[in-house]
């Protein structure tokens, strides 16, 4: 290559990573109109993009980051977004709904297919709807050429796909995966074949394998058994009054272990049907009514704000579940797009932090919550300012001792409100949107030394609350560090076969078993295995062994960032 003859055209239809270093200012100058048109019709480009005139880019929605490109004969169509360093290869296609994070390489002659056709028999398949899920992969990626990637899949961070590979299912951070359909074959930070996991994890990981198989039989009937026929509305256990999180955990469990909604109504009717239940003038979703039609919400306060429990979770569940069915709320959640910057800090100062972290923290989990899914429908997730108001709050308020918010409460729970309000926390806001907490070892410390209190982790003693807001914290730092990995591995180790054991064929987990914490106690139910699910997943992943339950949470309690179709980055 001589830098002294200009480089054609089709060169960088080829190579268009040598674009920003021998482009001639006549090619530039092409470059930059071509994106400009690309502008006009409503899509974003970072500093030093690159889109070939020969690639057919007919977006819905595109947005790309710094250093990106779409190389020739790329075919991109639907909704692209993208981090930054991202590249798609000669002659890939990215079509529906499709979120790449930071550094995603997609080789050529690879499909990353966000949507799907129906294919019942009473009609033609070219007359079918067609259906989104969507795909999101995550940061350092490599999707190796001839790759085909199906329509629900979430790629995690530091993945390696290899040739020729078709991924139908999720895919853990850190995994090498390879063949048709795509199994996992090798973990990339530790070197390990899959089903090694820790020494001594082998029997562990056949025991996760076997239930999944077993929990995957049993769904339906799980599902089936908080089915109430007569009033047409889930229960969480026979016998309990229906709720719209019983829904949701239907929902949920259902994408889990069945991959389709739950079979007692259509996807187009479960998400009508949760739609419905939206207030229209606060965005929030009520608790059922005794007749089953939406409750009643009490008087706003001062600055806007509802304060309702439930409705403040169903911010969190409805959005998920409609989520997974490929769906969205009707309206924004005005109560939280409605408070100003200052009311936000107002807000989150009167929280009761020394005494009732876990109340302060599930309330930043709500509005978070609702940030994001606001976002989804307008380009102003709140009011100006307020959503950076959050971020600088938590980032200033963070206790650098315990690397959580609040403060340790009396001797009869200790830690126990200060870990579980820095879960909630987390999940809603760091962890959601994708951000490193500030102080993870410290965080780390803390989560373990609540780990060793009997009071919530002897046998027989713990629920899935508890449990849950530990597993979080430990897997969340693990992405990122091997500080006290092997104490977090042990800790894991020593919970996954108790709460195997606790799996009630054909009606699945109860909350807890001392009928303590504030959940629905020992009984089985939606609730309890929906959680317990999500769990099981966090705590084999921390072990290493997570590709043996062959499934993945994808809703309210996924491991991995919300979808960025809608969001950017908010810091």
């Amino acid at each position: 290559m001589s830098s002294e003859t200009p480089l054609d055209d089709s060169y960088f239809d080829y190579c268009p990573w040598d674009f920003e270093r021998h482009a001639t200012p006549e090619q530039r100058m092409a470059q930059a109109g071509r994106q400009q048109r690309l502008t006009d019709q409503g899509a974003g480009f970072g500093p030093q993009c690159f889109v070939s005139a020969t690639a057919g880019v007919f977006p819905e929605t595109l947005r790309m980051g710094a250093n990106c490109y779409i190389a020739g004969h790329a075919y991109v169509t639907g909704e692209l977004t993208t981090g930054s360093d991202c590249t798609v290869n000669p002659y890939a296609t990215v079509r529906g709904r499709v979120v790449l994070g930071d550094g995603v390489r997609i080789g050529a002659h690879s499909s990353l297919l966000g949507f799907n056709h129906g294919f019942a028999p009473d009609r033609p398949v070219h007359r079918q709807p067609q259906t989104s899920k969507g795909i999101t992969v995550g940061d350092d990626v490599w999707i190796g050429s001839n790759v085909v990637v199906l329509d629900g899949v979430t790629i995690g961070d530091h993945c390696v796909i290899g040739a020729g590979a078709v991924v139908t299912k999720d895919v853990p951070p850190w995994t090498v995966t390879a063949g048709n359909p795509a199994r996992p074959i090798r973990y990339r930070r530790t070197g390990r074949t899959t089903g090694a996991g820790t020494p001594g994890a082998s029997g562990l990981a056949d025991a996760l394998a076997r239930f999944a198989d077993q929990a995957r039989e049993q769904a339906a009937a799980v599902i089936d058994r908080c089915w109430n026929a007569e009033t047409g509305r889930y229960v969480d256990r026979p016998g309990a009054p229906a709720t719209v999180r019983a829904h949701c955990d239907a929902i949920e469990i259902a994408d889990l272990l069945l991959g389709s909604p739950p079979p007692q109504m259509s996807g187009t009717e479960h998400a009508e049907r949760l739609r419905s239940l939206q207030d229209p003038a606060t965005g929030l979703v009520p608790e059922h009514g005794p007749d089953g039609s939406p409750g009643a919400l009490p008087a706003p306060s001062a600055d806007g704000w509802v304060d309702d429990p439930a409705a403040e979770y169903h911010v969190l569940s409805v959005g998920y579940a409609l989520g997974l069915l490929g769906a969205r709320f009707a309206h924004p959640v005005h109560a939280a797009a409605r408070l100003t910057a200052a009311q936000l800090t107002a807000r989150l100062e009167a929280l009761p932090w020394r005494t009732r972290a876990w109340t302060a923290g599930a309330w930043v989990d709500c509005w978070a919550t609702a940030a994001y899914r606001n976002a989804e429908l307008t380009d102003a997730p709140g009011a100006p300012g307020a959503l950076e108001a959050l971020f600088g709050w938590l980032l200033t308020r963070t206790d650098p001792t315990t690397g959580l918010w609040g403060a340790a409460g009396p001797a009869d729970d200790a830690r126990l409100q200060l870990v579980n309000g820095g879960y909630r926390l987390i999940r809603g806001s760091f962890a959601q949107f994708g951000l490193q907490v500030p102080y993870p070892e410290r965080m780390v410390d803390t989560v373990l030394a609540h780990s060793r209190d009997p009071r919530w982790f002897s046998p027989g003693r713990e629920n899935a609350c508890n449990v849950l807001d530990v597993a979080h914290p430990l897997w969340l730092a693990g992405r990122h560090s091997d500080y006290r990995a092997a104490e977090a591995r042990g800790w894991a180790e020593q919970q996954l076969p108790r709460i195997l054991d606790r799996w009630q064929t054909g009606a699945g987990f109860g909350f807890g078993q001392a009928g303590e914490g504030g959940g629905p106690g020992r009984h089985p139910g939606l609730q309890g295995t929906e959680m317990w699910l999500a769990i099981i997943w966090l705590l084999a992943d921390i072990v290493g062994v997570a590709g043996r339950l062959d499934y993945r949470p994808r809703g309210l309690h996924r491991p991995e960032p919300g979808p960025w179709a809608a969001l950017g980055r908010p810091c």
